[in-house]
Parts: C-alpha cells; structure tokens; sequence
C-alpha cells in the first residue's frame, strides 16, 4: 500500500484535465437536482460516482482533489490484493502480488485519473476476498458482507457485473457444498436486481459507446502486455512463464484465473455483436494476473529452496513435506497412511480423517497415527525443531537469499518501467490537454470575440477552464450545460446556426485538425452546417497549433469573411501554424493580431 501511494501521488497534478476528466470535474460541481436529471439522459452508468465526487469536491473543488479518491481506491485495492494472496498462499505470495499490482504501469495510469475504475478494482479486489472468507467459513452470514461490497461496486459501473461470472466459475472449480451455492446465489441475485434498473436506463444510452469497435486479436496481446508488470521484453515474458507456473497452485488458480479470464471474455464476446469492451472497464481483472504471477515466483523459490538445502529437507514418511513454521504453525502436503490424531502447540488444530485445519486454512492430510508432544515429535523428520512456538527448519540462510533475490527482481522491473511511469504523469501522454486549449485562447481572443466549437464536445474546454473563454461569446451555444441538463450544452438549429454566423466577419474555431478535414462528414446536421458555413464563407487568416499526440492536433483558428474578389480559398492545411508542432504553446511566441 505504501508502494502504491508512492506512485500514485508521484507527479499528480499534471497540469491539465482531458476530456473525460472534465465531464467529472465539470458534472460533479453542479447541483445534485442538476446532476440527477443529467442521469436521466446521458451518463447514468456514472451516477453514482458523479453523486460521489459531488460531495469530494465540494471540499476543494482542483485537479488534484479530483484524482485522489483514484489514488486511495488503488491504495486499498493493493492492499487487498496482498490479503487476497496471503489468505491464498501466504504471506510472501500476498506481499509480493500486492507490490506487483502497485508498480504494474496500468495501475499507475488509473489510479491518477478522475474517473471510477480505480474504484471499481477497488470493491472488486474486496468482493474477492469476501467470496474466499465466506467459502472458508461455510455460514450463511458470511455472504452479507460479500453482497454489500459486490453491489455498490457494479453501481460505480455496470461492466463490472462480470465478476459475478467469474465467482460463480470460481465456486465451480472448488466444488463447493450446495449451502454454499445458495448462500452466494442469494447475495448475487441481491446484487443483479440493484443493478438491473441501471442497466435498463443505460441501455437507452448506448449512443454514448457508438465509438468503441469490435475488439480483435490485437487488442488481447494489448491486454496481456498492459495486465504485466513489464509491457515489453524479457519481463513481459517472464511474468507470462510465472503465471503458467502459478497455475499449479490450485487453491490460488481457481480464484486468480477466472477473475483474470472471464470479465474480459464475456466483454469481448458481447462486443462482437454490441461493442462495450475497452482496457478500462476490466480493470479489475488485473488483480488475478498479480497473483497468478507472485505464486509462480513463490512456487519457483520454493523449489530452488528444496534444492539448495539439501539434507535439511523436511520428510515425512518417506515423502516429502512442505514445512513452514512461523508463530507456531506450519503446512503439511502428501503425507500418506490413515490419520486418526495429530496434535501440536501454536495454531495447528486437530486432524480428524483427511481434513486439517493450519492456521485458518483447510488442508487434505493423509498420515500415519502422529503424534506432536510439546517440542518433540515422533514422526521421522530430520532437522526440524520445535523451539517454544517457532518451528526452525534448515536452510535459513537460502530463504534469505531468495528474499533478497525476489526484492531486487521487483525493483529491476519497477526501474525498467521508469519511462513508462514518467510518461503517464504527463498530460501530453492523454488524448487531449483542454488547459492548453484555454491557455491559447486567452492568449489570442480579444473580448467579444465570437467562438465556434468543431464538434460541440470541444466545449468542454471551457467548461474546465472557463477562464481563457470568459470574455467572448459562443456564437453557436443555444442553453448551457448545467441548464440543459447535457454535458457540453444544447446548440441553435441548422437554420438559427447560419443567421448567427452571418453576423459575423470573424470567428474563432476551436477543433481538432480531424475535424476540419473536408472528408469528415458528421452524421449530426449542426456539425454538417458548421463545416458547411465555414467553407462556403469564410477562409483561414491565422492557426495556432498545438500537437499533443502523434494523429491529432488541437487547433485555434482564425475564419475571417471572404470578400467578393477573394480567390475561392485555399486549403487550411496548406497554411504555416503560427505555433510549430514541436513549440510549447504556453511559452511561445506567437504572432501580432490582426487588424479588425
């Protein structure tokens, strides 16, 4: 947890919001009559968490108050992913997943950004542990808590309904008791009917996912590198040989395989008729990857282990035993002949047929009559002693070492990842950076000036950053935001539109350069008549540019009227930017005005 704190809030205040971050900060410091009546059109998937960093931002309303509650979420979920695997596997499988899902660079990505899926890993990394807990106990009450975390989670966002799945596969592979599928079946169904009127309100709101496309193979290879702590190279490779070793762990693979495999699987298979599957929305699936990977390394040092120390092995019966002693208590596999009672000091509890119970965990033993008396056993063990209530086995200086060994490989790959990680606390490594775009704007529009925004979402700017847009008008804005109860605002009709623009000899354009490209034709008829005016009479006088990303530029241009003897025009593309490609827009020097 203090590892993923660490990255978290390293480099937090990037200096500017995108898009998606805008709609959180700008929905989140309406009103909550406001809010709920945006739900009604657009965004109810959001609701609860819009309602949530309502409350957050009351108490500061900034861009790094945005992000914190990601940054705690993936806090928690790092520490739960640690006490997912130490209750699967023990302690240093538990800390090493924990370390391993805070320095994955996917993590860090959504753990800094003000949306909701570093909090729906959060509750699901949480579910997953209630699940195991409530499976070990075998009471129905252990399922209350369960449902309590699984159902506001899957509220955050319904695509984390697939979890349920991957539980109920989970279940399946460890043949649990009918008692134990009814408690569970009553706590999902609890869960299915909360989030049924969601999904049904969401569903008549499916334009806002029209963008998304069917994902292919390409996009599985993207989410198996971004699931690794290493996206490329010799770790990416490694991490994938770790989780083919930690398969055979089966206590760890029922639980870690499903979660990594089926939300992901049944997205993509939906998104093949219905596209819905982004990276994002399976988050939380990259939990059962950490695993997977911190108990193939777990499993790989304990067999260099076995190796290394040689006579110390620990052998009962002739077969060899997996021996941990810590506080008392200690693990037993393979142990053949017929148990009747085995007694010792710490937490090892009393063996009755084939079922042990080590220090909470249930374990299949199979021995000859044994008995532990104090500090002594009768059992043929060599090198083992019993010292009060620790259990010393030889070998201690090679545990050490691979200590010491698993440490350093963590660092290796959290420094191998240092670009990555640096990378992502740069707002340029965003789709877009709208502090740029307000910045540009104060800079180049005088009072009064008339703005257009080419598509409409690119109001969003300046409802960020409303300060480089206070003092000009927004030619075509017909009810604000807030208002209207829509995200960017309702725009004047088709008609209206080209009235207001024939007001005007001048009129800034805030786009990306895709969008003034005389091939795209927008299915919406506002956009159509904005592209349509703007060719027909109004040519380009001046650009600023400013590139954030390697296919897209954010653009402010300059349309003046085009006077009877002027030439048809020329491309816009054709003209010089007043602001290169590779110049900072803040600090640039840009060109004089022009003349009225």
């Amino acid at each position: 947890m203090v590892v993923m704190l660490a990255v978290g809030m390293w480099g937090l205040d990037r200096g500017g919001m995108w898009g998606d971050e805008s709609v959180t900060f700008q929905v989140a410091r309406r009103t909550v009559p406001q809010i709920w009546r945006l739900l009604h059109d657009v965004d109810a998937v959001h609701g609860l968490y819009y309602l949530f960093m309502h409350a957050v931002l009351t108490v500061h309303p900034g861009e790094v108050v945005l992000r914190l509650p990601s940054v705690c979420a993936a806090t928690a979920a790092a520490g739960l992913v640690a006490a997912l695997g130490v209750r699967l596997a023990g302690p240093r499988v538990g800390l090493g997943a924990g370390v391993l899902y805070a320095i994955t660079p996917m993590t860090g990505h959504y753990a800094q950004e003000g949306r909701s899926y570093a909090l729906v890993a959060a509750g699901v990394a949480g579910a997953t542990l209630l699940l195991v807990r409530a499976v070990d106990a075998g009471s129905t009450r252990a399922w209350w808590p369960y449902g309590t975390v699984l159902a506001p989670t899957c509220v955050l966002h319904e695509l984390a309904v697939p979890v349920l799945a991957a539980h109920a596969v989970t279940l399946a592979l460890l043949r649990v008791p009918r008692r134990v599928w009814a408690g569970w079946g009553r706590a999902a169904g609890a869960v299915a009917l909360l989030v049924l009127p969601l999904v049904w309100v969401s569903q008549g709101q499916a334009a806002q996912v029209a963008w998304l496309e069917p994902p292919g193979w390409d996009r599985v290879e993207r989410l198996a590198r971004n699931f690794s702590p290493g996206p490329t190279g010799p770790v990416f490779w490694a991490t994938l040989l770790l989780m083919a070793v930690g398969l055979r762990e089966r206590r760890t693979a029922v639980v870690a395989l499903p979660l990594l495999l089926v939300p992901p699987g049944i997205l993509m298979t939906v998104s093949q008729v219905r596209p819905l599957y982004h990276d994002r929305y399976v988050l939380y699936a990259l939990a059962g990857a950490s695993l997977l990977v911190a108990t193939g390394a777990g499993r790989v040092g304990r067999s260099v282990g076995r190796v290394w120390v040689g006579e110390g092995r620990v052998r009962l019966c002739g077969r060899r035993v997996r021996v941990r002693g810590r506080r008392g208590w200690f693990h037993a596999w393979r142990v053949w002949g017929g148990a009747r009672r085995v007694g010792c000091v710490g937490w090892l509890t009393r063996v009755g047929g084939r079922q042990a119970r080590f220090g909470g965990r249930r374990t299949q033993v199979r021995a000859r009559p044994t008995r532990f008396d104090g500090r002594r056993t009768r059992v043929p063990v060599r090198r083992m002693r019993f010292d009060g209530r620790r259990v010393r086995v030889g070998g201690c200086q090679v545990r050490v070492l691979l200590g010491v060994t698993g440490v350093l490989a963590v660092a290796g790959t959290f420094v191998s990842q240092l670009p990555v990680h640096r990378q992502d606390r740069s707002a340029a490594h965003r789709p877009d950076n709208l502090a740029v775009v307000s910045a540009l704007a104060l800079r180049q529009m005088r009072p009064g000036d008339p703005v257009l925004f080419v598509p409409s979402v690119g109001r969003l700017a300046a409802l960020a950053y409303p300060k480089g847009f206070q003092q000009v008008r927004d030619i075509a804005l017909r009810e604000s935001a807030p208002r209207s109860g829509t995200l960017w605002g309702l725009e004047a009709d088709p008609g209206e539109l080209r009235r207001r623009l024939a007001s005007v000899d001048r009129v800034w354009v805030v786009a990306a350069r895709t969008a003034l490209d005389p091939r795209h034709a927008p299915p919406d008829p506002v956009e159509r008549t904005k592209l349509a005016v703007l060719a027909e009479c109004f040519t380009v006088r001046e650009e600023h540019v400013r590139k954030e990303r390697v296919r897209d530029d954010v653009l402010l241009r300059l349309y003046v009227r085009r006077r009877p003897g002027d030439a048809p025009g020329r491309p816009a593309d054709a003209l010089p930017p007043v602001v290169s490609a590779g110049t900072p827009a803040l600090g640039a020097r840009l060109s004089p005005r022009p003349a009225p």
